[in-house]
């Protein structure tokens, strides 16, 4: 029963959505809004096999790149930084400038500096996606109980040690929570990035059916990447449950009590 209801509230506003859309395109011919049917018929001969090895492996690819390699740069930044005052102190305001920095305008530099082929598009991916990583980082790190620093260096561990062990497992939560954040930023910037001086991914694909007014394979280029941030969602939210599983169990016992 529980699995029930859970599977309900999944899907009980996509299809009070489409419901809606059925509803406001029933004896419409607007050439602009296709019905959810020429929809539907639309998506099945767009994406085959061709365009998905043509078109959505590659930004797949990037997508994949880019995300990993965000994390692995917020995170070990993150660490580095939240764990030294004094280097925390001397980045502060590179980093906040360079934040303030919306990646799509440096797409025209990164052009210039290493061309335009893959490495310029995961590279715009992760000076978007490295930020909320790279902050919630730094302060999980900042915000752990200075009980359990003081009691780790009366202990004599190691500094990798305390990394590994204390230091990681308390800033997880919010690493988790700017990782969360950083998969819809991924995913904007993959079709942004295609965008410009690309032959093939998706964000090419959507731009070319703009062109040529093939409107409905344009909507399902639309619709798939809204499918590619719901499986990217589910799969963030069972690696979470695998990380995490300690904390949300900690938290149950909390609200228990």
């Amino acid at each position: 029963m529980t699995y029930i209801r859970s599977f309900l509230n999944i899907v009980a506003l996509p299809l009070i959505l489409l419901f809606i859309w059925f509803l406001a395109t029933l004896g419409e011919a607007s050439f602009f809004v296709p019905t959810p049917q020429l929809l539907v018929e639309t998506f099945i001969n767009t994406w085959t096999a061709d365009r998905f090895v043509g078109d959505v492996f590659p930004s797949l690819g990037r997508l994949i790149a880019g995300i990993a390699l965000s994390i692995l740069i917020g995170i070990v930044g993150g660490l580095l930084i939240g764990s030294f005052r004094w280097l925390r102190a001397l980045l502060e305001p590179t980093l906040e400038f360079f934040r303030a920095i919306p990646p799509t305008v440096l797409i025209p530099v990164l052009m210039l500096l290493i061309g335009i082929g893959d490495e310029m598009k995961v590279s715009v991916i992760v000076l978007g996606a490295v930020w909320p990583i790279l902050l919630n980082t730094i302060e999980g790190v900042r915000s752990m109980d200075e009980v359990l620093a003081d009691t780790s260096r009366t202990y004599g561990m190691t500094k990798i040690n305390s990394i590994r062990y204390l230091i990681l497992p308390s800033a997880m939560p919010q690493i988790m929570a700017g990782i969360r954040q950083s998969l819809s930023i991924a995913l904007i910037l993959m079709v942004i990035s295609e965008m410009f001086a690309s032959t093939e991914g998706l964000g090419f694909a959507i731009v070319q059916f703009q062109r040529s007014f093939a409107i409905p394979e344009m909507w399902s280029g639309i619709v798939l990447l809204g499918l590619i941030g719901v499986v990217l969602s589910f799969i963030f939210q069972l690696a979470e449950r695998w990380i995490l599983g300690w904390y949300h169990g900690l938290r149950e016992i909390e609200q228990s009590a």
